[in-house]
């Protein structure tokens, strides 16, 4: 479907630049050479995949060794997390990565005694094409006629073969309470076994990492531990439980469970080591066994997460747990305080500079030098790190030129990435960690002229960041009845893309926060939008083999003013804290409202105001020059 889409796209375009029949011939030489290009295309990248052969043959051998297993079993599940069921994990952690090849941040792997299946989302539809070998078969989460796994495995398996086996510790609860309503419909059952299979044939497993913690000063939280932690326990004593449990890595803000090593003695101290409220630590080791202690001991209720692992549901009795879709600290920190949003603000102020001190040299590079997708990677976190309290990327930047920029979390590989010239379009989405915040942005630009479907498509998207950037909606509203705003300008012309329209942004913590979200599909947990969440715009358009296009800002929501208050229930807006120009050589102005255009020159407005005087006071006279030329009114 896909494939054929693009090719009507294709078609399109060549077709509108010519009203003679006599050109049909020549549609359909376009129709075969873009056919032939995008298959040797496809072929040429999946020659590139690792074989999982070996690997799946030991797996399947532990899978029937009662050595390793209580009972053989059929099915093995992989997800894609870790113990904290985090979104981007460390390399001892990419057990599904190690088993199918697939690099991805999302999907599950699947593995039967003579079928190994892998699930992924819109995101990642191209890249696990490319990236997988032919042991695999590419489930397309979205595509009509998937299956889902339970389905899946139905037809997979076959009497007396019932037992589907998962390491519980890696799986969220909620996936779990489904996935096995799901297989006991069909006659299978859901085994969890915390001896991950997949640990015992990685041979070269990493190690686990072992960095000292830092301390953030009360400059950059606005809150200190002690005040969060008597939040936490004012909301246990509205919520009549004794005790929470939260393991996601960025709700952990009170009670570490880590490695000795990693708690230098300005930690001890800033967690009151010696005074009357201080954080107890103990090894991460030890963290089931001191649960299990704990819950024996606890006379009230236990508060969990569903976003918690089954392993930490299963240790805790049923008649002492209270569940809810988010954990006790989920909403806190969704929520920034002032301080935060002054610091986020900063941060992005940072970014804009670095971007402007890129795309200025960028520019200049394509020209004259034949400059790879990674060699451009490079040169971006070599500008960040000159930042003030810069720490690291937020995720691995997004390089990406001409068809590689179809494949919405692409990453180049030294050796085998393109070379970014001025025939094809770029898109970049990048990110940093300061101390003061955490930044997202992503740009798409033509260094020569972009064809007249091209800046179609690019205004379509276009007209869909700013329809959900101007939008003013009622308190209580979630983020799946906005996304349609940033989608109906692609709809109108029988356009789509395959992910969500925005996510949460973190403090100084994950690029991708929940529980807030902008998505078609209303998510479990997902919560109304509040004001001081900051949640991304970020429609776009790709076409197999050929380009992508995305438009990225950070959105602060806040308060807004409408001329009517209908029964004070009260309205949000948004506002953009990303202050990177938005390339006007890929718009085609006819396709733009007035209401459009003067949105566009105000936002080049603010971006001249506040980053122009930066690039001045830093001697950087190149991106000032650059800043200037892109942000030239448009109309």
């Amino acid at each position: 479907m896909e494939q054929k889409y693009a090719l009507v796209m294709a078609t399109k375009e060549h077709a509108s630049s010519s009203s003679s029949s006599s050109n049909s011939s020549s549609t359909a030489l376009v129709l075969v050479v873009v056919l032939l290009a995008l298959l040797f295309y496809l072929l040429d990248m999946s020659s590139k995949a690792r074989s999982t052969t070996q690997l799946l043959k030991a797996l399947r051998q532990l899978m029937s060794d009662t050595k390793y297993v209580v009972q053989p079993v059929h099915a093995y599940i992989v997800p894609s997390g870790d113990a904290h069921l985090n979104e981007y994990i460390s390399p001892c952690d990419c057990r599904r990565e190690f088993i199918s090849g697939f690099s991805g941040s999302a999907g599950t792997a699947v593995i039967t005694q003579s079928q190994a299946a892998l699930w992924v989302d819109g995101r990642y539809h191209v890249q696990a094409a490319v990236q997988v070998d032919d042991n695999w078969t590419i489930m397309k989460e979205g595509i009509k006629g998937t299956p889902s796994i339970p389905e899946w495995l139905s037809k997979a398996l076959e009497e007396p073969e019932t037992r589907v086996a998962v390491d519980p510790s890696v799986l969220r609860h909620s996936s779990w309470v489904n996935m096995e309503k799901e297989l006991s419909a069909h006659g299978l059952s859901l085994i969890g076994d915390s001896r991950n299979l997949i640990d015992e044939i990685w041979e070269d497993q990493p190690a686990r990492p072992n960095n000292p913690l830092m301390v953030l000063g009360l400059n950059f939280t606005g809150k200190t531990w002690n005040s969060k932690v008597t939040n936490i326990r004012e909301k246990l004593t509205e919520k009549s439980v004794s005790a929470c449990v939260f393991t996601a890595l960025d709700d952990i803000a009170c009670e570490f469970f880590v490695d000795e090593g990693k708690v230098t003695s300005d930690v001890k101290q800033h967690l009151g080591e010696g005074s009357e409220e201080f954080v107890n630590i103990h090894p991460y080791s030890e963290f089931f066994s001191f649960l299990s202690s704990f819950v024996s001991s606890c006379s009230g209720k236990i508060w969990l997460s569903k976003a918690s692992s089954q392993k930490i549901h299963s240790e805790v009795p049923e008649n002492k747990k209270y569940v809810t879709e988010n954990s006790a600290v989920a909403i806190m920190k969704a929520v920034k305080n002032d301080v935060e949003i002054e610091g986020m603000r900063n941060a992005h102020y940072k970014d804009a500079v670095t971007l402007c001190e890129f795309f200025s040299w960028l520019e200049k590079e394509v020209v004259h030098n034949n400059l790879t997708e990674t060699e451009a990677a490079t040169k971006l976190e070599q500008i960040k790190r000159e930042q003030e309290d810069y720490i690291s990327l937020s995720f691995d930047t997004i390089s990406s030129s001409g068809p590689n920029a179809a494949i919405c979390h692409y990453k180049a590989v030294a050796g085998e990435d393109r070379v970014i010239d001025n025939t094809s379009i770029y898109l970049l989405d990048s990110g940093a960690q300061y101390r003061d915040g955490t930044t997202d942005v992503t740009r798409t630009f033509h260094f020569g002229t972009p064809t007249a479907y091209q800046r179609e498509c690019y205004t379509r998207v276009l007209k869909g960041h700013i329809q959900l950037a101007t939008a003013i909606w009622p308190k209580g509203t979630k983020g799946c009845s906005l996304d349609c705003l940033a989608r109906m300008h692609l709809w109108s012309a029988g356009l789509e893309y395959k992910h969500g329209t925005g996510h949460g942004v973190g403090s100084f913590l994950n690029v991708h926060e929940g529980p807030c979200a902008i998505s078609p599909a209303h998510r479990l947990g997902e919560v109304a939008l509040e004001s001081g969440m900051i949640v991304t715009d970020e429609p776009g358009y790709y076409e197999d083999g050929k380009f992508g296009i995305r438009i990225e800002n950070c959105m602060l929501i806040k308060e807004a003013q409408p001329s009517y208050n209908f029964k004070d229930i009260g309205f949000l807006q948004m506002e953009p804290i990303t202050l990177v120009p938005i390339s006007t050589k890929m718009i085609d102005p006819s396709l733009l409202t007035d209401k459009e255009v003067e949105w566009l020159n105000s936002y080049h407005n603010r971006c001249r105001d506040i980053i122009s005087p930066l690039l001045q006071s830093a001697g950087k006279q190149q991106a000032l020059d650059w800043l200037l030329k892109e942000t030239e009114p448009l109309g």
